[in-house]
């Protein structure tokens, strides 16, 4: 196989045509007609020691000039031009492309456009790590042939730069030929570096002085990587003519002369779709689930952020709780499961929490999940959908490989390593079954189809101790790409990041255990090309360029993360909630004078009738409350502790960075386990605040305590909710007001009170100047009842009046004063009102025990006579 390369494709064309225009003025017309003809004409100075440089015979004035041209060109930007540059600072200029674009072919052609159009002849491309060397050593080998067609055979050199092979440095600096030399950037950023030093071989001279005095042209491949102190000052040492900066996430964009957003890649299908399998695992209440987010030391205190699962009245759910020395997460948590969960010991040096019971946790570490299960699900979710792809693919002569990413090595390479046993068995179990697609792997054996690379990121040590692998994942992408080749399935860990990626990657699956390190865009990076067939050439088919990202946790938080991810690179994403302003807040001011003496009459009245207080009794049928819990609890079914798998296609980027995704397909496997029956009664009465007898009655009437069995933890948080729930309704509809004589709330307490300027209504009827409304419900509601002749008065009742009920005190929204008119005018009855404003009057859109408080409040006003109802925009 031969990769094949379009010259045509227009992104890749403007990414080339914005950096040579940078230039215009230097040196000979092209021959591609990118540039106007020039009069002056390049020329090559020989300088001491044979050296043949670079040279340049612009200003910065002329190439500020050059850089807001091609800035402001919306030819070459989509119709966008760029925003200009106000200086140009150092000689820097940035080129943002997505992965899978052909960022690497753009830059290498772009060098020899520059050659023939200025003729420029010394370049270098640093590179970050040693496996972006191997990717960029691989670009020029495979696209010599394409680029001696593109450029009428023009010679050049590439290698990487050899601290035991100097002679190329000197053929570098001395050569009449286009030079590139390829080098990582620890080869040269330190003192200690043989690039760094003096040697006889060179007349005393060193390596960097003879690159310096050939003034290069710098590539910098991933700068983002290359952004600290020690980096900038050894890229400045080289004393390059400027520096080219390539990425499709920078740090810094300096000088941007061209940019092809992810989104834009995406939208304009110039990368695969992504598609989203989760796979997470229900929450298992019976098992402590704790993840240590950070432990902080302060002067006199040490602390940890924690994510716990909190008990809630919705059921078990995660919370971030900060902990101390001694605090114990029984009773911050309020679930059985965490006893013993007591905090031993914190160290802020190690970023290390020990429990009382012997277990310790690093910060980004979490306990709970069962990660052999959820990886085995994972790497049968995967091994299946690489199946069914490469039977479906293979009559387009594409071949399918498969992406693991690990987080342990020895979960893959040990004896006894999980990762290698789950797939082992997935495939072989998998390739038995009668499907179709099962067919062709039927005497495929599991070992032949593994590929493994686990090379340091950033060292050559392990290089060569698997050389076979290395050479076929990182050297040799067309024989991994043909179908005679067996291996479809590659592990690895960090060493497959920026810099590797392969057209055919079409699963990738992340085995991550802790916090990930890689971003998102980084991890499907790595298989955002459109696939190749068996001839080298792309295939365009959208049927064909999808990536399915196995991920273990919900599609939502994939997306979610990647879509910001994808906002931040392109710009374009909604601003977060703003804070308040502070310079915005006013004071809301109690009418007084006779301002108020108009309105006091009325308000005094209004309030001798709404401001009365009350107390709550309930009737209690010991017999029938059973009963009701029991009639609630009859009908839970535990559902088994499962491993839960979605897929989802992100379909397009919609504007200001919202996703589009439809869901494919779900599956669920369960998990058994063995478990610890607690008390049944002890729980629920602690749960629940009835007696032990009560509950016993309640659990034997309802006859389904056999459900204890398959998920405890379930069974007793859904039991204790079902009893709660019950109990509330019980006492709310047994529940009986009485007035309290002569007992108000206290008029003095209303006063001056400050509040936002956006959140306040002016109004004149009533006692204070305006009302402060917390929704645009109330603010249409406060503005109703100012414009109605009927309402003589009306004040938004504070916080503190509120009404007593069994589940809880509730606060009403407004007291209302209004008379009734007969067809002249006449007033003819005053009514005192009580009003809710919700955002619907249907109670079923309402949560359970806002009806119920709602329902007391009515009892209670009913007791005083004042008429109270919820509604949405009238009275």
């Amino acid at each position: 196989m031969k990769f094949r390369f379009d010259p045509n494709l227009d992104y890749q064309v403007n990414a080339i045509r914005a950096v040579v225009r940078l230039f215009e003025g230097a040196g000979p017309p092209d021959l591609w007609g990118f540039l106007e003809p020039q009069r002056s004409s390049a020329f090559e100075l020989t300088m001491a020691n044979g050296v043949v440089g670079n040279t340049l015979a612009l200003t910065d004035a002329q190439l500020l000039a050059n850089l807001h041209a091609v800035q402001g060109d919306a030819d070459l930007h989509d119709g966008a031009p760029l925003p200009l540059s106000p200086e140009l600072g150092s000689r820097d200029f940035s080129v943002e492309m997505e992965t899978g674009t052909g960022k690497t072919y753009v830059y290498l052609r772009t060098l020899l456009e520059l050659n023939r159009a200025y003729g420029f002849r010394k370049f270098i491309v640093v590179v970050p790590s040693v496996a972006i060397r191997e990717g960029v050593l691989k670009t020029l080998r495979i696209t010599r042939e394409h680029f001696a067609r593109l450029y009428d055979n023009v010679p050049y050199r590439f290698y990487e730069y050899d601290s035991g092979n100097l002679a190329r440095v000197r053929q570098f600096a001395a050569s009449n030929d286009i030079e590139i030399m390829v080098m990582t950037l620890d080869a040269f950023n330190k003192d200690s570096n043989v690039f760094n030093r003096r040697m006889d071989r060179m007349m005393g001279l060193k390596p960097l002085e003879l690159v310096q005095a050939a003034r290069p042209i710098l590539i910098l491949d991933e700068p983002q990587n290359m952004e600290s102190e020690i980096s900038r000052r050894a890229l400045a040492s080289l004393n390059p003519l400027v520096k080219l900066r390539y990425s499709a996430s920078h740090r810094e964009r300096y000088n941007l002369v061209y940019r092809l957003t992810p989104v834009d890649a995406y939208n304009l299908r110039l990368v695969k779709q992504i598609e989203v399998a989760s796979v997470v695992e229900d929450h298992d209440a019976n098992r402590a689930y704790v993840k240590c987010l950070s432990v902080d030391a302060k002067k006199t205190t040490v602390s940890a952020r924690l994510q716990l699962y909190v008990r809630t009245a919705g059921g078990p759910a995660p919370r971030t709780r900060t902990v101390r020395a001694g605090d114990d997460l029984r009773a911050i948590t309020e679930l059985g499961a965490y006893a013993g969960y007591v905090v031993e010991a914190l160290d802020a040096g190690y970023g290390e929490v020990r429990f009382a019971n012997g277990v310790t946790l690093h910060a980004g570490q979490e306990l709970g999940p069962d990660h052999e299960a959820i990886a085995a699900v994972q790497i049968a979710h995967t091994v299946e959908e690489h199946m069914r792809k490469a039977a479906r693919l293979r009559k387009h002569g594409v071949k399918v490989l498969s992406l693991f990413f690990i987080d342990e090595v020895a979960n893959y390479t040990g004896a006894d390593g999980h990762i290698r046993r789950a797939f082992v068995d997935a495939f072989n179990r998998l390739k038995a079954t009668d499907a179709p697609w099962a067919r062709p792997w039927r005497e495929v054996d599991a070992e032949a189809v593994q590929g493994s690379y686990f090379s340091a990121y950033k060292t050559e040590s392990y290089m060569e101790s698997d050389a076979d692998a290395y050479d076929l994942i990182m050297r040799d992408k067309e024989r991994l790409l043909s179908l005679d080749e067996p291996t479809a399935f590659i592990f690895s860990h960090s060493a497959l990041r920026e810099g590797w990626d392969n057209p055919n990657i079409f699963q990738i699956c992340t085995l991550n255990r802790t916090i990930s390190t890689l971003r998102k865009r980084q991890e499907i990076g790595r298989g955002m090309r459109l696939a190749v067939n068996q001839d080298g050439e792309r295939v365009f088919d959208e049927q064909v360029n999808r990536l399915t990202v196995v991920a273990n946790e919900s599609y939502q938080q994939y997306c979610e993360q990647l879509q910001t991810e994808y906002i931040e690179a392109a710009g374009t994403g909604q601003a977060p909630p703003q804070p308040k302003n502070a310079r915005r807040r006013r004071t809301v001011h109690l009418k007084r004078g006779d301002a108020l003496r108009e309105l006091d009459a009325a308000f005094r009245e209004l309030w001798d009738h709404v401001a009365r207080r009350t107390r709550y009794r309930v009737e209690l049928d010991t017999e029938a409350l059973i009963a009701a819990c029991a009639d609630a609890v009859r009908p839970i079914r535990v559902a088994p502790v499962t491993i839960r798998t979605e897929r989802v296609q992100v379909d397009r980027f919609r504007d200001r960075g919202m996703l589009d995704y439809t869901l494919q397909g779900q599956g669920a496997v369960e998990v058994v386990r063995d478990y610890a029956i607690p008390n049944v009664a002890a729980e629920l009465a602690a749960t629940t605040h009835l007696t032990r007898r009560t509950v016993r009655a309640i659990v034997a009437r309802a006859g389904n305590l056999d459900q204890v069995f398959g998920n405890p933890a379930d069974y007793l948080q859904q039991a204790g909710d079902a009893i709660n729930a019950a109990k509330r309704r019980f006492l709310v509809d047994g529940v009986q007001y009485d007035q309290v004589d002569h007992d108000r709330f206290d008029m003095s307490l209303l006063d001056d009170f400050e509040a936002y300027e956006d959140a306040i209504v002016p109004v004149k009827k009533s006692i204070y100047d305006a009302v402060v409304v917390d929704s645009e419900v109330e603010r249409a509601f406060a503005q109703a009842l100012e414009r109605m002749g009927e309402v003589t008065l009306f004040v938004k009742l504070p916080d503190w009046f509120t009404v007593p009920t069994p589940i809880g005190a509730y606060n009403p929204d407004w007291a209302i004063l209004f008379e009734r008119r007969d067809a002249f005018g006449e007033p003819q009855e005053t009514l005192y009102l009580v009003r809710e404003t919700k955002g619907t009057a249907d109670p079923e859109q309402r949560r359970g025990t806002e009806n119920m408080r709602i329902d007391c409040a009515r009892r209670h006003f009913a007791t005083l006579d004042v008429d109270f109802r919820t509604v949405v925009d009238s009275l």
